[in-house]
């Protein structure tokens, strides 16, 4: 489920706790549910484990999971999972509003391929 990108930008922690709050949002992983243990997900990925704890602090800083001390990790019971992945959302709008710009669309032009882009995936005003 969870796949490593060794040619991104994006550091791996980052790609980790991306992916789990993906899993999250999609409910794979639903409010409740045990996340493998820091020790079995670092061997399964061949990564260190501090790496996939700092993912795991990180998800928990975000309102995404909880710790209980000698447990394991938990989602929450949140919708922080969803926030995160709708603020991911509008950062890669502005950055791809702002590169169309510097390429010379005009907005009647983006919005044309927004809406292209809305009607191909079902979407409806």
């Amino acid at each position: 489920m969870i796949t490593l990108d060794y040619q991104s930008k994006d550091p791996i922690y980052l790609q980790i706790k991306n992916r789990i709050a993906e899993l999250v949002m999609l409910g794979v992983y639903p409010p409740g549910t045990q996340l493998p243990s820091v020790r079995s997900l670092a061997g399964e990925l061949g990564i260190n484990p501090n790496t996939i704890q700092k993912a795991y602090q990180e998800l928990e800083a975000a309102g995404i999971t909880c710790s209980v001390s000698g447990k394991g990790s938990f989602v929450a019971e949140s919708n922080s999972a969803r926030a995160l992945m709708l603020a991911k959302c509008q950062q890669a709008v502005r950055t791809a509003v702002q590169q169309a710009r510097l390429a010379g669309a005009d907005l009647p032009t983006i919005l044309a391929w927004v809406q292209e882009e809305c009607n191909e995936e079902g979407l409806q005003p």
